[in-house]
């Protein structure tokens, strides 16, 4: 068959006429006539062609790794002592010199303070609330429904562990999954860690009769399984079907593995539970991890009795500006610089941090793959930001030595040292344990959570909390401020990358310096608006981080929460009920 040719107008064809794609008014030439080759002889030509071309590349192709491998071994193998460290602008911890520098320009300047009462300008768009889901949903989910439509697969038993607020993402998600699979949720319960050292119970930390009673009508919760199941596996609960499942499962996942093994056995045990649900379900099962978050976990009376003690202390503390106050989550413990791999005072540190890292971790930082570089970590802004840049940052910022601060974190390390620039920056500078007596933090001791849980009170109702280093800690106050506050976080996120250049530069001017917190502080105000775009139920960002939208209504699903502000039965929010609803309003 012969093939069809196809020939162009005259002036179309670009050989002739045409300039930079343009026609030309003067007819073109007729087109030679065209030389058939044979196909056979086509191919061959084709072949030879491609095949130089491959030979060709392929020498590129193998080269190019060979390059890669011996910049690796050169920089970050065993001949990297050889070349040294490329040095990075930024990597180098020389905060304390510019303080020394700008020392008494920054405790002199107290002319331009900023008021507590107006740092947040952006407030987020009103917009009429959005009811819980619709009847689709609450056929699956809410208290009106017939006790006896749906009859229970089997009980759920769930291990958390980490620290308090990882934790309570295993509770939030367990109260979600049981909800899921229509199973009766055993209180979860807390795994003992060698870093943490805590032994708590659920009880110790959370109101097990308000969690209970909160949830019913949604989720089933017991606190033990019956007698006549665990006969069954000789009350041995390490003999109950223990089921691993991946991180982040999604809801596919829990209904075609998870389902038909509860429904067979009738019980059945997840461990661990942390961070093994997806952020994107369906909204009713959303809605669980809300009201679970928000609404039923309430921390314990002995914690509860404290923390509002600790605030009322805050606010007294605080009254040359209105009752509000600062709080720093400063995560510049021992074992978090260690953990980090950053370095701040050069080699005597860093052998008190080799041999930390050894006793905790053992050989976890000695793998031939794990190459340590604090330089970058510096840079990428992966190192805990020391008390002193704190302070600099606060006082750029415009926060005057008038300003309360309440500090939420554990032991500092070398606390002596490294919180004296601070306090002089901020004389009216705080913890739990200054505010609180040693009789009454004496039950608290040794239970890094029930600590936790007290920090966590104090800094959700602070006028502006401010984060040093990533974790679940910040991560759930932001995001129950955000509920609190009308979507606003209120948080001062710290462009670290940026940071560190600025406090490397020995020429740096207080002014400049100002003039940058200021910027900075601005854009932790844009972002503490901000609220992630959910389509349907595909949800990339922490519902525990961005409540909003779908967490909005839960204030219509019962007689207790008011458009108004109620908010006394609000979890956490319980102990200090008259302070969180002047805080909503």
């Amino acid at each position: 068959m012969k093939s069809k040719i196809h020939h162009q107008p005259n002036g179309s064809n670009g050989v002739g006429g045409s300039d930079n794609g343009c026609r030309s008014e003067s007819p073109s030439p007729p087109l030679s006539p065209s030389r058939r080759v044979p196909r056979r002889q086509r191919r061959q030509t084709l072949f030879r062609a491609s095949s130089f071309s491959l030979r060709r590349n392929l020498r590129y192709l193998l080269l190019l790794p060979m390059i890669y491998a011996s910049g690796l071994l050169m920089c970050v193998g065993p001949f990297s002592g050889l070349v040294g460290w490329v040095y990075v602008p930024g990597s180098v911890y020389r905060s304390p010199e510019l303080y020394r520098k700008l020392r008494d320009d920054i405790l002199s300047d107290n002319f331009t303070a900023v008021e507590l009462s107006s740092v947040w300008k952006y407030k987020r768009r009103p917009k009429m609330p959005k009811p819980c889901p619709n009847s689709t949903a609450l056929s699956h989910l809410g208290p009106n429904r017939e006790s006896s439509a749906l009859t229970p697969s089997g009980y759920l038993i769930v291990e958390a562990n980490g620290g308090l607020n990882q934790q309570r993402s295993a509770i939030c998600n367990a109260v979600a999954v049981a909800g899921l699979l229509n199973a009766v949720l055993v209180i979860p319960r807390f795994e003992f860690h060698a870093i943490w050292k805590d032994s708590s119970n659920f009880g110790d930390i959370y109101d097990e009769d308000h969690f209970i009673s909160t949830l019913e009508g949604y989720v089933k919760v017991v606190r033990d399984v019956p007698d006549e199941i665990m006969t069954r596996f000789n009350y041995n609960l390490t003999s109950i079907p223990t089921i691993h499942v991946q991180a982040w499962a999604t809801v596919n996942y829990y209904i075609g593995e998870v389902n038909p093994v509860l429904k067979e056995h009738g019980v059945i045990r997840i461990s661990p539970f942390a961070n093994r649900l997806a952020m994107s379900v369906p909204p009713y099962i959303q809605l669980l991890r809300c009201i679970a978050n928000y609404k039923a976990l309430k921390f314990s009376s002995s914690i509860s009795t404290l923390a509002e003690k600790l605030v009322d202390q805050m606010i007294e503390k605080s009254s040359q500006n209105g009752g509000k106050y600062v709080s720093v989550h400063l995560r510049f413990e021992e074992d978090m610089v260690a953990f980090s791999c950053c370095l701040y005072e050069g080699r005597a540190e860093k052998s008190e941090m080799d041999a930390i890292r050894q006793k905790i971790w053992k050989g976890k930082f000695k793998r031939r793959d794990r190459v340590i570089r604090p330089d970058l970590n510096r840079v990428n802004g992966k190192c805990p930001l020391t008390p002193l840049e704190v302070g600099m940052m606060l006082r750029g910022m415009g926060f005057d030595n008038n300003t309360s601060i309440y500090l939420a974190s554990g032991r500092i390390y070398h606390p002596e040292k490294h919180l004296a620039p601070l306090r002089e920056m901020f004389p009216h500078l705080y913890t739990k344990e200054s505010l609180a007596t040693p009789e009454e933090l004496a039950p608290f001791e040794g239970y890094s959570s029930r600590m936790a849980a007290l920090d966590y009170t104090v800094s959700l109702l602070s006028e502006v909390f401010v984060t040093t280093q990533g974790g679940n800690f910040p991560h759930f106050l932001m995001g129950h401020r955000r509920f609190l506050f009308g979507g606003h976080a209120k948080t001062v996120i710290p462009d670290k990358p940026k940071l560190v250049l600025l406090l490397q530069d020995m020429d740096m001017r207080w002014e400049v310096f100002k003039k940058e917190m200021k910027l900075m502080l601005g854009e932790s105000d844009r972002k503490g608006v901000m609220v992630p775009r959910v389509r349907k139920i595909n949800r990339k960002t922490s519902i525990y981080t961005y409540p909003l939208p779908e967490c909005e209504c839960i204030f219509q699903l019962s007689s207790n929460f008011s458009n108004t502000g109620n908010i006394q039965n609000l979890g956490a929010l319980h102990p200090t009920s008259n302070l969180m609803n002047s805080a909503r309003l």
